[in-house]
């Protein structure tokens, strides 16, 4: 009895084993799906501060103020006239200080503008003080050197509009002023009067958008309000007796376009991407 019990425990066992065995053989080795690593690419914003340089051309509606001048009998005489359209080109280096801060310094350069006016002052018929007008020509060149500040109202769909002001000075060259008088006074005849160059105060409000074409470059669309104030203009003219003649100042409505390069600006590059972790997938 013994014997068959130990002989039935032991085929029992035998058969246990036998069947782990098998049903080991059956199953395979589990199966790890990893999660590749997918490369895309980065936007690394561009710096916030920075130097940046800028190039500007503009087309100006021009404005004289008058001028005075000096007579025979005195500080009496009155010069009005308008100045042509003209155009500028200039340039400039700046700094962005954060997202709505910047200044820069420019120079710009106006090619000439020509002058055509009329003066009223005191002529002599036989000797015999008499009001009389003449006709005047001139023109003027100038070299503007500002410092300005702006502030960016921020930045939609890259556009960025803005508002700004400026301070400085301007060396107004005045080229020499034709009077022709005319009218049977004693003075008829054509009198040239040398015309003055001299530095003048002068500042500017500015207004635009920009457009950002990359993280370095921006096209510029504005325009700008500049006034010189007024210094001498002409000289003294011997046979005439005239002069000196001191002009009320000049304005300008200015419509510019120019390019602003900034250094440093960000770039694009590729850098490895981690999805979030998803537990492994055993099959």
């Amino acid at each position: 009895m013994k014997l068959t019990a130990k002989t039935l425990l032991t085929g029992t066992a035998l058969a246990a084993a036998l069947t782990g065995n098998a049903i080991a053989a059956d199953l395979s080795p589990p199966v790890v799906i990893e999660t590749p690593v997918i490369e895309v690419p980065e936007h690394v914003p561009a710096k916030v501060g920075g130097w940046y340089i800028r190039g500007d051309v503009s087309y100006n509606i021009n404005r004289f103020k008058g001028a005075d001048y000096m007579t025979a009998t005195g500080f009496d005489g009155y010069l009005s006239g308008s100045l042509k359209d003209s155009y500028s080109i200039g340039g400039g280096v700046g700094y962005h200080f954060n997202h709505n801060l910047r200044a820069d310094v420019t120079l710009d350069y106006d090619f000439k503008t020509d002058f055509h006016g009329s003066s009223a002052g005191i002529c002599t018929i036989s000797g015999v003080p008499a009001d009389c007008t003449s006709s005047d020509t001139s023109g003027y060149k100038a070299w503007t050197l500002l410092a300005n500040a702006y502030i960016d109202l921020g930045t939609y769909n890259k556009f960025t509009p803005y508002v700004g002001g400026g301070i400085g000075g301007a060396k107004v060259s005045w080229h020499p002023l034709v009077n022709e008088i005319s009218g049977g006074f004693d003075q008829d005849g054509t009198y040239t009067h040398a015309g003055y160059h001299e530095w003048r105060f002068a500042y500017a409000l500015m207004a635009g958008v920009s457009y950002e074409v990359s993280h370095n470059l921006a096209v510029d669309l504005g325009y700008r309000f500049r006034k010189i104030h007024g210094e001498k203009m002409f000289g003294y003219e011997a046979v005439s007796g005239t002069g000196i003649g001191v002009d009320d100042g000049i304005e300008s409505h200015q419509f510019r376009a120019g390019l602003r390069y900034k250094f440093g600006g960000g770039k694009k590059k590729h850098v490895p991407y981690i999805p979030p972790y998803n537990p492994p997938v055993y099959k």
